[in-house]
């Protein structure tokens, strides 16, 4: 196996030997979510880079970054692929939740689809707050997790022939579009995703390239450090605090161990 596979299991907290199959997925995708943040710094510190397997692993297993949904399902995907699995990315089309629209800038969210004895899943770890913590079938049923309800449902559209649905825990009474996408239209290389960074970095409507983010879940909830607050979900409970000087540098070592220097 590749230096990835050896390294993301150092990252979040795998053992070396353990055999990663479909009915314990889960548990690596909730170690993922708690260890690896969701986060846009080095888009607002103008340090992006090629999407490159190299690159993603000097970022997030050696300098301890996090990523965006096309960096966070990219690691994954190489390291699915390196535990035997069949699995694939494609890219999707986010809804606005604010405006209640699908947003224009096109298909610039990027999962993974599992095959699993010819059954697909939804394999998704770079959804921000929104992680489903386990794979999610490709037929409508649902799946629970400590973060809430998901389910992907088959819906021909204009912007794919499926839709995945989330209700988050503590936070939704009813069912939200998360995303639309094409299963069949599959990435062939992650060198495409370049596209995808391309527009999240450039395009005016982007919403990752104005104001920092970082994010990520915890055994009780989620954080998210922004700006000017840094806010904590604990157990359905919101409390927030306002930020001051250097204080958001300071929150993002401590809380989600980036080093900022």
């Amino acid at each position: 196996m590749s230096n990835i596979n050896s390294l993301f299991r150092e990252r979040v907290g795998i053992p070396q030997n353990e055999m990663i199959t479909l009915e314990n997925l889960d548990a690596v995708l909730e170690k993922t979510a708690k260890e690896i943040p969701f986060e846009n710094l080095c888009i607002l510190d103008d340090r992006t880079a090629d999407i490159t397997e190299e690159n993603l692993v000097n970022k997030i297993m050696k300098r301890n970054e996090g990523g965006l949904c096309y960096e966070l399902n990219s690691v994954l995907y190489l390291f699915l692929v390196e535990n035997g699995f069949d699995t694939s990315l494609i890219r999707g089309v986010t809804y606005d939740q604010k405006n209640q629209n699908w947003n224009s800038i096109g298909k610039t969210h990027v999962a993974n689809v599992v095959n699993h004895n010819e059954k697909l899943f939804i394999v998704d770890t770079g959804f921000g707050g929104n992680l489903p913590l386990k794979p999610v079938p490709l037929t409508g049923e649902v799946v629970t997790s400590a973060n809430g309800e998901f389910r992907v449902v088959h819906t021909d559209s204009k912007h794919g022939d499926y839709i995945f649905y989330m209700k988050l825990k503590h936070k939704d009474e009813n069912w939200k579009k998360g995303y639309a996408f094409h299963s069949k239209e599959i990435v062939g290389d992650i060198k495409e995703l370049n596209e995808v960074q391309k527009i999240i970095v450039e395009h005016p409507e982007s919403p990752f390239n104005k104001k920092p983010l970082v994010t990520k879940l915890t055994d009780r909830g989620n954080m998210i450090l922004t700006e000017d607050s840094f806010i904590q979900w604990v157990d359905g409970k919101m409390e927030r605090k306002a930020l001051h000087g250097d204080q958001f540098k300071k929150l993002a070592g401590k809380y989600f161990r980036i080093p900022l220097d």
